[in-house]
């Protein structure tokens, strides 16, 4: 009778439980990665609406803001609409030959803040003439002019007095620099006494540029452009700035009422008590929407006031 060897049995049973063992392993390995792969794709599938939600969110941003862009170039588009319109009638009905407007002054003639770098006068030019050469403009504005280098650059530019020779029309803006030197030097003690003194000497000085424009030219006429408070939004508190403003914009209305081809026109209204932004980035000057504000109320008075000459005419000669 054949013995059987007990080690070698043993050793039979061990091959029999690795195998079983690694037939186990591979089989668990195989489901938890099936379960792991069925977990993530549940995963996404509940992630994916949220995704979809959130490129919603950002394409509704997206037309949003192009939706605004295009409101505001449309709104600019239908202001140049109308103000072309509006320049080519007044244009039509009074004006029969090229003309000459000069425009004097500071920034505000200069067109500082004007994202387009065109300013009111700017604004004007390419209304009147944008499909005919009807008025040449000549800007003289310069930045930080006050009444006494006006005076001074009248006086000594011989290219200035030219053209206010040759000029039909005379546009200036000037007088906010005067104010706003005076509030710096007093910055931390204003008083309305700071500007007694020197309101006497911007009357002097602003008819004193009248009496020069009118040594070079009698018969053009010459609109004096108010000017505004840039600091209501921000130093509203101090009233003796506001109460300067308007007595300086009543003084320069009365200085030209005594002029034979004097006109004064206010734009003050233009930027107090509104909700809207006219104003650059500088917070002083206005934007480009403030400017196109400014040209059309100079395009009205002078249209008003050549209407008011036109109509005088008429019954002067019948």
């Amino acid at each position: 009778m054949k013995s059987i060897n007990f080690y070698t049995g043993v050793s039979e049973i061990k091959k029999i439980v690795i195998i079983i063992s690694v037939v186990l392993l591979l089989a668990g390995l195989f489901f938890l990665g099936s379960y792991l792969k069925k977990q993530y794709t549940l995963q996404q599938i509940q992630e994916a609406p949220q995704q979809e939600e959130a490129t919603t969110e950002n394409e509704k941003e997206e037309n949003n803001e192009n939706q605004t862009e295009k409101e505001e170039e449309n709104k600019d588009d239908s202001f140049k609409d109308y103000l072309n319109d509006k320049a080519e009638k007044f244009m039509n009905r009074f004006f029969t030959k090229r003309m000459n407007v000069v425009a004097i002054g500071d920034s505000l003639t200069e067109g500082v803040g004007d994202e387009e770098n065109n300013g009111y006068v700017g604004i004007l030019d390419s209304s009147i003439n944008h499909d005919k050469d009807l008025l040449e403009f000549e800007n003289f504005g310069k930045k930080g002019n006050r009444t006494d280098q006006l005076l001074l650059r009248l006086e000594d530019e011989e290219d200035i007095e030219d053209s206010i020779d040759d000029a039909d029309i005379i546009l200036i803006t000037i007088g906010a620099n005067d104010i706003m030197q005076v509030f710096k030097n007093n910055i931390t003690d204003l008083t309305l006494d700071k500007f007694s003194d020197e309101t006497i000497a911007y009357e002097e000085r602003l008819n004193d540029i009248f009496d020069t424009i009118e040594e070079y030219n009698k018969k053009a006429d010459v609109y004096l452009i108010g000017f505004y408070n840039p600091f209501t939004n921000h130093f509203d508190d101090i009233e003796e700035l506001e109460t300067i403003v308007n007595e300086w914009n009543d003084i320069g209305e009365e200085t030209v009422e005594e002029r034979p081809h004097g006109h004064y026109i206010p734009v003050k209204d233009i930027f107090d008590d509104t909700e809207d932004d006219y104003m650059s980035d500088d917070n002083f000057h206005p934007n480009h929407e403030g400017y196109q504000l400014m040209a059309e109320r100079v395009l009205e008075h002078i249209t008003n006031d050549e209407e008011a000459v036109a109509n005088q005419d008429e019954k002067e000669s019948s």
